[in-house]
This record gives structure tokens, sequence and C-alpha cells, in this order.
């Protein structure tokens, strides 16, 4: 079966997900692909290049069976622009994340600007017009579905709220696949440098710097506990695309002695082996589509701290939601991260041994996940 992919963001989450995909795959595929730039622009525009591209390999000889488009692609105008070479394939929607939930930029953060509800509209229509709808969680799927009656609700007139109906029944959750082996092979050249040097614990931040990952109360929490006298290190990975939050700047400047790694880690291998070097990982997420950071982590011997909201709920078993999930509202309230993490990093609780962490994923490693995708492309067909 021969796979065309359409990603116009072909950066961060949505590169490294795609190109496992493509490389567990049992399907050839053939990737059209963007820069991860002008995220704006790639959704009002980008279907224009992709077009283009898409033409141009079926006139050299591709025959593709379906299509797999991310949530990034404008899929109308995709679509309306390759007729009728088209007209025939199937085509699957992938929902990395969406424009009618995605967190603005809250007004202390230097944003507090309305929703632009073309994009919203962009991602309405594109799953109007995919034959097969996908989100990354169950979570992010209930969301989405929560938020269009509002959406169609602020147009005038010929809403056409049944339409929701239609795009539920095509809709489906798959969890994303994580490189599980790859992370496991750098556990063996951790332990092989010995930088696994005892002392205090290390806290892992390894979100994007970004405010929907609420960094700032993070460093307030980490601050309180120092000024508590509760001993810790950090690591403080992840990437940022415009300006860095300013509470990594002062963090730098308080903690420079005790931060093992600052910024954003430039290949695979090294990231994993931050992750391998880390006690803890602390999520203080305001909204999260699927998590895949905090899995990661997890599986590389990181015990969580984790809110009970989000897609933690779906992603964690639910033996383990007692000692690894609190405070459904945690970024409204800070007492019980400050109470947790005291306990933890002050050896007063213990962690998770890492046979139990490193079992919440492993059902997500790709050799296994990626079954499941084939098996939606394989039905895609018939």
């Amino acid at each position: 079966m021969q796979i065309l992919a359409l990603e116009p963001w072909f950066g961060g989450a949505h590169k490294h997900f795609l190109r496992d995909l493509m490389r567990h795959s049992r399907f050839s595929w053939t990737p059209i692909t963007m820069a991860a730039r002008y995220w704006k622009w790639r959704m009002q525009g980008g279907a224009v290049t992709l077009a283009q591209k898409a033409n141009d390999a079926v006139d050299a000889g591709l025959r593709p069976d379906v299509v797999f488009a991310s949530s990034m692609v404008n899929l109308p105008a995709f679509l309306a622009l390759t007729r009728p070479r088209f007209d025939a394939i199937p085509v699957v929607l992938f929902f990395h994340e969406n424009q009618l939930t995605y967190p603005i930029r809250p007004a202390e953060d230097g944003g507090g600007e309305e929703r632009d509800l073309t994009y919203a509209y962009i991602n309405y229509l594109s799953a109007l017009a995919a034959d097969r709808v996908v989100f990354n969680s169950q979570f992010h799927l209930d969301e989405f579905f929560g938020a269009l009656p509002l959406l169609l609700s602020r147009f005038p007139d010929f809403t056409h709220p049944g339409t929701l109906a239609d795009i539920r029944a095509k809709s489906i959750v798959l969890h994303l696949g994580l490189d599980l082996d790859g992370h496991d092979a750098h556990r063996v050249d951790n332990d092989a440098a010995e930088v696994l040097a005892p002392g205090a614990p290390v806290v892992l931040w390894n979100q994007r710097w970004e405010y929907d990952k609420n960094p700032a109360q993070f460093f307030r929490t980490m601050n309180r506990l120092d000024d508590a006298g509760v001993r810790f290190r950090l690591i403080l990975a992840g990437k940022h695309y415009e300006e860095k939050p300013p509470e990594f700047e002062r963090a730098f400047q308080r903690y420079a002695e005790r931060i093992l790694h600052y910024g954003y880690a430039e290949d695979f291998a090294a990231y994993s082996r931050l992750l391998h070097r880390s006690d803890v990982v602390v999520s203080t997420a305001r909204h999260e589509f699927f998590g895949i950071a905090m899995l990661e982590a997890i599986h590389c011997g990181c015990h969580p701290v984790l809110p009970n909201r989000l897609t933690y709920p779906e992603l964690i078993p639910e033996t383990l939601h007692r000692p690894l999930l609190h405070a459904p509202v945690l970024y409204e309230g800070e007492d019980d991260l400050f109470t947790l993490l005291k306990g933890i990093l002050s050896g007063q609780d213990t962690p998770l041994p890492n046979p139990v962490l490193r079992g919440i994923s492993d059902h997500l490693n790709w050799p296994e996940q990626v079954a499941r995708y084939d098996d939606l492309l394989d039905a895609c067909l018939s």
C-alpha cells in the first residue's frame, strides 16, 4: 500500500511522530512536508504548496492508496487543488492539536488576545472533508467535540449542527507511539558513562518553554522548596519557539551551580541521557493534548508528579492513579505540589521502582503501536 503523508509543520513532535510512523509501518510512505514556521500561514496557505507537490508526484508516477494528513493541513483547499487526481482516494486526518481549544496566551504572559476563529474553522472543515478523523487521546477527542458546538454557535445562520454527529461517527482515538527502544539504548550509555553521580535528587523539566506548560508555577514551587532547605538539582530541557519565559532566566541565575543542563537537547541521544539522569519529573501544565514528554521521562525512570486531569488519568494505569495523580486543579493552588515534592525529594516518600514506571508506557512502543495505525489504513481501503 502507498501512503501519501501531508505535514506542513514538519518539526518538533509532528516531525518525530511522522518519521517514526513511516519507519515502523509495513506500508510504503511518501511524505510531503514544509518547514515548521509561521503556523498561521501554514494553515492558511500551506495547502497550495502541498497540492503542487502532490500533483507533481502523481504526474511522476506516484499512485497513493491513502492520504494521511495532519491537522495543520487545510484539507478542503488541498482536495480542491488536486482534482481530479485524489477524488477517489480516502483521507485520514490526524489531530495532534486543534485550534478550538489550544490555550490562548493569558494577559499576564503577554497575551490576552481573543481566539482567531479562522483556524478553528479550518479544523472543522478539514474534519468534515476527511474520511476518517483520528485524535491522539480520548481527552483531546472529548474536548474537541465539547468545543465544536460553541464554535458553530458563533456564526449567524446555516451553522449545520448536524455535522457534529457526522464527524463523531468517523472519529477514533489512537495514542502516539514512543521510541522506547531508542531510550533503552541510551540507558545503557548512561550507565557506562557513570554520569549517575550520587547527590541531591534531580528534578526534570522536559516540556516546551511556553505559557501553556505553566513554568511560573513550577519555579515558584522549586523556590519555595529551596527556601525550606530541601536539596535538589535541576535539568531544564525543552524547546521554545518565541520569547523565552523569564522564569527560566531567573532560575538560571538562582540555581546555576545546581543546573546540570539548561536549554534544548540537540539530538535524541543527548535528550535521552538527560531523562535517564533525572529522578523526578513534574507537570504543572495548564493544557496537554497527549503528554509524550511525561511518558518518555517515566519510561526512563523518573517518578512523575502529575495533576489528576488532562490526559494523565487516561495514560496512567488506574491502579497507579492514587500514588501518581493528585489535585485536579493543580495550577490553581500550590500547597499540594509543594507537599508532594518535599516528601519525595527529602526521602520521606518512596518513588515507584523503575520496573513499575517502565511498564506504564510499554504498550506504546512503536513496534507494537504501529499495528493499530496500519490496521486503520488497511480499513480505509476496505
